[in-house]
């Protein structure tokens, strides 16, 4: 069932409306769980949008095994899907930046309120990114160690390959996840692909963790695949590797995944004179599990992460 979420006056006689998608049980008994599923919160972000459509294929499917509340909120930030942006246009606001939100707020504050205060009573959320333009994520859950402690059995659940554990002074208080966690409402931020895209077998794997975790929760009977532990990993022991020039970078690694110590990550390269500026080598022993997508790189530029594991 197709709900209005909040709604507010545009100009020119438009009209910004938040819609989710509610899935339940033909018979309710009232005990049931409910998992709400958020994405699209930035514009250039498209994995959700896939993972949300295949959700609902596969409930309308098999509706006779939906045991639960399926809450699906495709489009937290309609005006940014539709012009590809990353932010809310005109107004160059991240929209994940205004939560919790306030109702008596501008027009970004008022749709976050209404977006919050209808999550809340959920089991258990799902906050949805892609990576943005410029670096691939390998499908990863993110979470802050304050609630680690109470989230680490979701995100186990989610057939994810890493699950980062940001410390709290990293951690940005105006998110949905933020949010939603310090109201009560357990809320994990997946992560994975590379903005403007969608990478299928990245979105494979992460539905094959929600319908996992929805049978452990009860709220699915139906099918599901086994999952896949994954790496569990705290801020301190992943490394950053940075752009020390600016340039175009290339790659030396097709893909994410295993390297060993003074392993060629990429180079930065200058064109014009056909020379190296920078040579990218591992530090260490272990997995990258981000790399730079974009080739056009400056000063400072985030390349690569690398976990190498507890020293």
């Amino acid at each position: 069932m197709i709900e209005e979420v909040v709604s507010v006056e545009l100009p020119v006689h438009e009209r910004l409306i938040i819609k989710k998608n509610r899935l339940e049980p033909k018979e309710m008994t009232g005990r049931e769980k409910r998992i709400s599923i958020c994405t699209g919160t930035h514009g250039d972000e498209l994995d959700g949008q896939y993972v949300c459509y295949e959700i609902v294929r596969r409930i309308n499917q098999h509706p006779e095994c939906l045991k639960g509340i399926i809450d699906i909120y495709p489009s937290v930030n309609p005006l940014g899907l539709d012009t590809g942006t990353r932010g809310i246009p005109m107004f160059d606001l991240d929209m994940n930046r205004v939560f919790p939100g306030d109702n008596n707020g501008a027009m970004a504050e008022y749709i976050a309120s209404g977006i919050v205060n209808d999550i809340i009573g959920s089991d258990i959320c799902l906050d949805i990114h892609s990576s943005n333009i410029f670096v691939k994520e390998v499908p990863q859950v993110r979470l802050n160690e304050e609630d680690s402690d109470k989230l680490l059995p979701f995100a186990k659940m989610m057939n994810a390959d890493f699950v980062w554990i940001y410390s709290s002074i990293t951690v940005l208080e105006a998110t949905l996840a933020y949010s939603l966690n310090h109201m009560g409402v357990p809320t994990l931020v997946v992560e994975m692909g590379v903005g403007n895209r969608i990478t299928n077998c990245y979105c494979e794997q992460i539905l094959d963790g929600i319908f996992h975790m929805m049978k452990e929760m009860g709220i699915w009977t139906g099918d599901t695949k086994e999952v896949q532990p994954p790496i569990i990993s705290t801020e301190g022991e992943v490394r950053f590797l940075s752009a020390m020039e600016t340039g175009i970078f290339v790659s030396a690694i097709e893909n994410t995944g295993t390297v060993e110590m003074g392993a060629h990550i990429g180079d930065i390269i200058d064109p014009i004179e056909g020379r190296i500026l920078q040579h990218i080598e591992s530090p260490i022993k272990g997995i990258v599990f981000t790399i730079r997508e974009n080739p056009v790189v400056y000063k400072g530029a985030l390349l690569a992460r690398v976990y190498g594991g507890r020293n």
